[in-house]
């Protein structure tokens, strides 16, 4: 077994398939720039051990990845190596406890685990150093953690869904009741924060900037966000163009999604921001069906103009959940719209996305389907184009305060619901 002297600062990031790297041997793997480390762990009082990744030069032990999180080595004997074309993690009396179960391959090029600068751990033939040569890698398996260059969401051609899972608890890595995961639903691919299973907030779709819902500032300099949409994958990623600063999202047990930040001069994570914003409106389905969530109101859920409470009782005893239901049904001719201003846009699972057309059109196009509910535009860059429409119940809005964005939602109302205005020669419009 390698031994290695830190002073000598000759670290070694790839595992040959002739070597094996052990607990009791204490070696490590330490990525190209010793920004990260690979090796066993053990967590705060727990007694268990596991094999992860961690910031190399952050004196405060920060864990990115976990192979084995729900199948820990029971006492301070593991052994990880290459076999086959697999990586594999062997406890007591060599039994497996984790591997990268792979089927393919019978090439006769050497296989090499190696991590890369960027904390990927990553296995490959050695003769193939080229990103979509990689036999399997660890950013496709993420834990709690998002790092910069990983993807959250779908790669179609692999058939993965990539998503963020909760430790337990600090001293438990094991995977915990909340998870972050996109839906790339027939609409547009949404995010949502799922406690055990169940859906507790939802990020909005993605509106060309951002999604609404994962507030990333958008004038750091230091920082690009972006989110793919094609035949082979829906994902969203970031990247740094400042390689002094650590960035991250993690998915906590407390049902929280954080941005975590450190900068050489702070020594410490700095939290940047978490979502859900605020514990009222950014509830899933906080007020029902075709009402929205307003925190500047009292009580903080109201009806959209041209509704009213389906159960005035229920309202009155704050429990808005039945939402709201039209004054007047619409006519399917003669209706007009209410232009409702910063809203998050209604759950898309079920809407219908035309990216080609623009606000003008889309309006027509709503107008003439007598199922349609709202539109709004797809994209709210180059003065907002694309169109979505609803031909349902409007679920989980909300509106933003002026400092945040949220956008333009047109309603479909009955004309005897729409508001009159009276114009400067008093004629009614």
């Amino acid at each position: 077994l390698i031994q290695f002297h830190p002073a000598l600062s000759i670290y070694i990031n790839t595992l040959s398939s002739t070597e094996s790297s052990t607990i009791s041997g204490n070696r490590t793997l330490v990525s190209p720039g010793d920004d990260f480390e690979l090796g066993f762990f053990t967590p705060g009082t727990s007694s268990r051990w596991y094999l992860g990744i961690w910031y190399k030069k952050i004196s405060q032990r920060t864990y990115v990845w976990v192979a084995n999180r729900d199948t820990p080595l029971s006492n301070a004997v593991g052994t990880l190596k290459i076999s086959g074309n697999n990586l594999v993690l062997l406890g007591d009396s060599n039994k497996s406890v984790w591997s990268t179960n792979l089927t393919r391959g019978n090439e006769r090029s050497p296989v090499v685990a190696e991590l890369l600068a960027n904390g990927n751990f990553v296995l490959r033939f050695s003769n193939n150093n080229d990103t979509s040569g990689f036999l399997w890698q660890s950013f496709d398996y993420p834990t709690d953690t998002l790092l910069p260059e990983m993807k959250l969401g779908y790669d179609l051609k692999k058939g993965l869904n990539r998503f963020l899972t909760s430790w337990r608890n600090s001293d438990d890595p094991s995977s915990g009741s909340i998870s972050y995961k996109l839906d790339p639903q027939r609409g547009m691919p949404e995010f949502y924060l799922l406690k055990e299973g169940s859906r507790a907030h939802r990020s909005g779709p993605w509106n060309g900037v951002q999604f609404y819902g994962i507030p990333e500032d958008q004038k750091l300099s230091y920082m690009v966000y972006d989110f793919t949409e094609n035949s082979e994958e829906v994902a969203y990623s970031f990247r740094m163009t400042n390689n002094n600063i650590y960035s991250r999202l993690k998915i906590n047990s407390d049902e929280y999604l954080d941005r975590l930040t450190w900068t050489p001069t702070s020594n410490a994570w700095n939290l940047f921001w978490s979502a859900p914003v605020d514990t009222r409106c950014d509830v899933y389905m906080a007020c029902g069906p075709d009402a929205y969530c307003d925190v500047n109101t009292s009580p903080v859920c109201n009806c959209i103009q041209g509704f009213k409470p389906t159960d005035e009782q229920q309202w009155d005893l704050s429990d808005p959940s039945s939402g709201c239901i039209r004054k007047t049904g619409l006519s399917c001719g003669g209706d007009g719209f209410t232009r409702m201003k910063k809203m998050k846009l209604p759950e898309t699972r079920m809407a219908i996305v035309d990216r080609s057309i623009g606000v003008k059109k889309c309006e027509k196009r709503c107008l003439s389907d007598c199922n349609c509910t709202a539109f709004a535009n797809a994209d709210i860059r180059n003065g907002g184009t694309g169109c979505v429409i609803w031909t349902r119940e409007l679920e989980d809005i909300r509106t933003y305060s002026p400092a945040d964005l949220g956008q333009d939602l047109y309603v479909r109302l009955a004309a005897s619901d729409l508001v009159k205005t009276r114009n400067e020669y008093g004629k009614i419009i």
